[in-house]
């Protein structure tokens, strides 16, 4: 969630769970305006406080819609200049909640206010925290018009923050360029400005960090572009702040900061947002990288750590988060001098998309199912591959850096236009392979068509433990995948392992029925090569008619197997005799294992007789193998010309 300029405040969601992405209708608003900050409630999250210009602070509940004014001082400051104000509240008047009592809140003017019920009441609990320059509080504008809408308004609070370690430590950053800590809730304060090294004097302070892991420890970031000044400025205090250390020597000296932020997970790893990006440091501010990806070169102005990911606001190039933040919090010296290294998997929730979804947009749903990172020193000699097993050990799935074969062709009109990419990249640096949580999907008919179904995409594992083994150049490296059921879902565990054992009997029927196919096809273009060379053999009529006659009756097996003359999906609708057993399996198979629930008696039924019926066409096919066939090789081998070989018809 965030404000916009000129649109307002949004609030939408990191997953929509569908298959589009993040459509434009998942946001709403939530109160506030174009200006200020959106902060939702620690203890229920359905409430939001949002800031506009002139003090404004609403409260929206997103289980009524509704915004309500809690603000300050609700007084409409239109047209006027800070000289004529109660208090001076900047264009985006920093809110902040307390980590200690969700119904803390703190709003900053040139003065702090804390409510203690959630804006029904404020009290101020600081004097004038800015340096109150009165030459700089004038209606602005002229000569023709006057522009007095907010942002003019200066001497202002302009950053909020209290420690997550101590309740009574607050601190307090200016846009003229004064830092203020108490360390008794308000009651008193120190300016801490004059123990800051190169701090420009009327800088605005942007951010003020105060680490998850000592109530003493702050970062500070400091903002004097608007005075010439693109320098980064950036310190960090140990002692409340009688003492400040730059960590700006080693950033680029032209390149500005917004914000700041320390990692929870692991003391000293820091996040910086800059003019031009993101950039980490794993020792603390020593040294600096930067976070590219697919981020383009934008204003970064803000970062939160939630949880095992990292979100960034941007000065108009949307909200970005950067999934599974493991293999930086896990970076190490050791790590990049290994030839191979797999990093520990974050738990996966086993969430399903939705299977229709209409809303189109450009946003982007995180990866589906478990993030697995690795390091490869060099590019890999040979394919690598990522193996999954279960709890017992049994393979659930394999990964491989060879992209998947084409199925179709790229002429066919049902062929994706996008072509295949690896599972598992196998670059030299940090790569990341994504498991789906499912296992492998049914052995399919090449170039035959479906209308119905995916049998390409396997069911869903069970909730539990799994094992990922990354194995390259003939060295494996492992780690345990948790996978934690949706939390929305009340099917039960053993429900869960009937769904599966019943997809997977059915998937494995549709393999065997394209073994059958296949089979029957290697058979059928072996009789066609060989009559063709027969054909020489004056002696081979007969032969030759035989293997004709046989090669009719498996042209006729096989359209009972699938329908050979689609060209398109669509055809099957149109063929008389309709779908076969191919393209009835396949839909049953979608069905029983598209959403969480035991197989229903009616999908057992219609199971038992698609079983029946590819019981009997595997046996027409054997008889036609144990007869006919056999009875084309004896011939040829009466005449010693080459006989037909017969493939196994169970996928290998």
């Amino acid at each position: 969630m965030g404000a916009m300029q000129d649109i307002g405040t949004a609030s939408g969601p990191s997953n929509s769970l569908g298959k589009s992405g993040l459509p434009l209708s998942a946001w709403r608003t939530v109160g506030g305006g174009e200006a200020g900050f959106v902060v939702p409630d620690r203890a229920e999250p359905e409430i939001v406080y949002a800031g506009e210009y002139g003090g404004y602070i609403s409260l929206y509940d997103e289980r009524t819609r509704q915004a309500r004014n809690v603000g300050i001082y609700p007084e409409n400051a239109s047209g006027h200049g800070a000289e004529d104000l109660k208090y001076r509240f900047q264009w985006t008047a920093p809110i902040a909640t307390s980590p200690h009592d969700p119904k803390v809140l703190y709003h900053g003017a040139n003065v702090l206010f804390r409510s203690t019920d959630r804006g029904q009441n404020w009290t101020a609990i600081s004097p004038d925290l800015t340096r109150n320059d009165r030459s700089k509080q004038h209606w602005s504008g002229g000569p023709i018009t006057g522009d007095n809408t907010g942002v003019e308004i200066y001497n202002t609070i302009f950053a909020v923050a209290e420690s997550p370690k101590e309740a009574s430590v607050i601190w307090v950053g200016s846009d003229d360029g004064l830092v203020h800590v108490t360390r008794d809730g308000g009651k008193s304060w120190t300016n801490v400005t004059k123990n800051i090294p190169g701090i420009p004097q009327w800088a605005t302070v942007d951010m003020i960090e105060p680490s998850p892991f000592e109530a003493g420890t702050a970062y500070l970031v400091a903002d004097a572009h608007r005075l010439d000044d693109v320098r980064p400025y950036l310190w960090k205090t140990s002692d409340y702040g009688k003492r400040w250390t730059s960590l700006s020597a080693r950033l680029a000296p032209d390149v500005y900061l917004h914000s700041v932020r320390e990692d929870p997970a692991r003391r000293g790893l820091l996040y910086l947002g800059t003019e031009r990006g993101v950039a980490y440091s794993v020792d603390g501010g020593n040294a600096w990288q930067p976070v590219k990806l697919r981020l383009p070169t934008v204003a970064v102005s803000d970062i939160v750590v939630k949880g095992n990911d990292l979100v960034l606001s941007t000065m108009g190039r949307s909200l970005w988060i950067f999934d599974d933040l493991t293999p930086i919090r896990e970076m190490s010296p050791a790590v990049l001098q290994a030839d191979a290294y797999l990093f520990p998997a974050a738990p996966a929730i086993r969430w399903r998309r939705e299977p229709v979804d209409s809303a189109l947009g450009d946003g982007r749903n995180p990866p589906k199912g478990a993030i697995i990172n690795y390091y490869l020193k060099k590019k890999p000699q040979g394919e690598i591959r990522i193996e999954i097993v279960d709890a017992k050990g049994k393979p659930v799935r394999t990964l491989k850096s060879a992209p998947e074969p084409v199925e179709y062709g790229p002429d066919d009109p049902d062929e994706p236009t996008e072509p295949p990419t690896p599972a598992v990249p196998s670059d030299s640096g940090v790569q990341r392979a994504v498991w789906d949580l499912a296992y492998t999907g049914a052995t399919t008919i090449k170039h035959a068509k479906i209308d119905a179904g995916s049998p390409k995409e396997g069911p869903l594992v069970l909730p539990g433990i799994y094992t990922a083994k990354l194995v390259v150049e003939g060295k494996s490296y492992t780690t345990e995948i948790t996978v934690n059921p949706d939390p929305r879902v009340r099917v039960t565990q053993p429900e869960l392992a009937q769904q599966l054992e019943f997809s997977l009997q059915v998937r494995d029927a549709i393999s065997r029925l394209a073994g059958v196919v296949e089979a029957v096809r290697s058979v059928r273009q072996q009789l066609s090569a060989r009559a063709a060379v027969w054909k020489a053999e004056p002696k081979a009529a007969s032969l030759v008619a035989t293997a004709q006659a046989l090669m009719v009756k498996l042209d006729s097996l096989e359209s009972k197997l699938h329908n050979p003359g689609a060209e398109v999906v669509y055809d099957i609708l149109a063929q008389r005799g309709g779908a076969k057993l191919y393209s009835r399996l396949a839909p049953l198979y979608t069905w029983a294992s598209e959403a969480d629930g035991p197989p229903t008696q009616a999908m057992w039924e219609v199971y038992a007789d698609q079983l029946k019926e590819l019981d009997a066409l595997e046996g027409e096919f054997n008889g036609l193998v144990a007869k006919e066939l056999a009875a084309v090789n004896a011939m040829a081998k009466e005449l010693n010309v080459a006989d037909v070989a017969v493939p196994p018809t169970a996928p290998q």
